[in-house]
């Protein structure tokens, strides 16, 4: 007799979708180190005034979370998701257009900041977690990549455009490509929740594991009891430091700090290349390891290895070294996405995890504002970003006590119901 054959889950064609929107939306955003230069050149702007517009973009970034992930869990994660599309490649595009400082801090520090907000991680951790119950730690992983694949594609895709076409047009060109791509795979193939497509989630009722604690039952955490837990400050502050050290510092900074030691900018755009690529190695790793061997120790691991590779950084002398320090980086750059969301859904409940995710990605980038603005004083103040990297390092490794003080237990929660899907658009069968 026939074995009945077994069919690919919905939910792996929902992930799959979202992790190329997630991959040009993220890289979308990370490109801004790459047009500083150029517009110094062409305006005449300083460092500290480019970076002002960097850490607006990475501060609203993080301020649009608790709103995105709370419109997520409520409105369902799609809509979100093709809204800040639009956002995030109009803003782009009229980059392309700015003549004056106060207009950058507007279409890249605004319109992109809130556009690359709700297409971030709070938002897609919202959709994993109600498509999955079990491998989600791989696939918070796998979340996690698409935004370092963003890095690893878009970053050396936009220092071609500048070197060919000039930076107004790469600006241009990026915001079309985003628009025309991200749509029409958001339309047609994301969806809110599995009972849309008649199916539940993938694994239910399968997820338990062998030393893992015992799923909290179905329901919501409201954000005030989630701020009576000590789990949930030290997941926000341990966020906050990988904010600061690296969307906010390295990201930001790294491309003009390696051109003010010599390197050219391919070189620059090189090493980010290098640090995407094993940050999509690095995050899928860390959603494999926390599925079998837990959270809390991974991730105090991972901010250990930070604090060391940031001071690495600081004696860098060749081109080789300079990818050496990308890759020990990159592995650990967004490896902390898959433990902190993985904790943040087995505490306190896959149905929280969009508004309550918000929140803490708030912390991360408030984290990352601090980083992007320190760089720029520091560089403008001392003509150095050594002090800079210094205090990323020492923040690192302030993370690793942090990271194991978490307790990982389900939470009591208030009750509440959980959200029946949305009102479905035709398209949803």
């Amino acid at each position: 007799m026939k074995a009945p054959r077994r069919t690919l889950h919905y939910a792996w064609v929902v992930l799959g979708a979202l992790v190329v929107v997630m991959l040009l939306g993220s890289g979308l955003r990370a490109v801004f180190g790459v047009f500083i230069k150029p517009m110094e050149t062409t305006f005449g702007w300083d460092r500290a005034a480019l970076s002002g517009a960097a850490a607006i973009s990475l501060l609203l970034l993080g301020a649009a979370g608790p709103i995105v992930g709370w419109l997520a869990d409520q409105w369902g994660p799609r809509r979100v998701i093709f809204l800040s599309a639009i956002l995030l490649g109009l803003g782009a595009m009229l980059s392309s257009r700015v003549s004056a400082l106060w207009q950058i801090y507007i279409t890249c520090g605004v319109l992109m900041g809130l556009g690359a907000g709700r297409v971030g991680m709070s938002t897609g951790a919202a959709l994993a977690a109600r498509w999955f119950e079990a491998r989600r730690g791989l696939v918070m992983g796998l979340v996690g990549g698409a935004m370092s694949a963003g890095q690893l594609v878009i970053v050396p895709l936009a220092v071609w455009f500048t070197l060919s076409y000039g930076w107004r047009q790469s600006f241009l060109y990026l915001g079309v490509l985003l628009l025309v791509i991200a749509l029409p795979l958001t339309l047609l193939f994301i969806r809110d929740d599995p009972a849309q497509k008649g199916l539940e989630a993938y694994g239910a009722g399968q997820a338990a594991r062998a030393g893992e604690p015992a799923a909290p039952p179905e329901g919501r955490t409201r954000v005030a009891d989630a701020m009576l837990v000590p789990a949930f400050w030290l997941l926000a502050g341990t966020f906050f430091i990988c904010g600061y050290t690296s969307n906010g510092l390295v990201l930001t900074h790294l491309v003009p700090h390696a051109a003010e030691h010599g390197f050219s900018e391919m070189h620059a755009a090189q090493a980010l290349g290098v640090m995407g690529a094993m940050n999509i190695l690095g995050t899928v790793a860390s959603g494999f390891i926390c599925d079998r061997f837990g959270r809390k120790g991974p991730l105090a691991f991972y901010y250990g290895v930070r604090g060391l590779s940031l001071r690495f950084l600081l004696y860098v002398w060749n081109v080789p070294s300079l990818h050496i320090f990308a890759a020990i980086f990159g592995l650990n750059y967004i490896s902390t996405v898959p433990p902190t969301t993985t904790l943040t859904a087995n505490i306190f409940g896959r149905y929280s995890v969009g508004s309550l995710s918000g929140w803490i990605f708030f912390a991360h980038q408030l984290g990352a504002a601090l980083g992007a603005a320190v760089g720029g004083w520091v560089f403008q103040s001392t003509g150095s970003y050594s002090w800079a990297f210094i205090s990323a390092a020492l923040l690192a490794f302030l993370a690793v006590p942090m990271a194991l003080a978490i307790k990982e237990a389900p939470v009591t929660r208030t009750p509440e119901p959980t959200p029946a899907p949305a009102g479905l658009p035709a398209t949803a069968s």
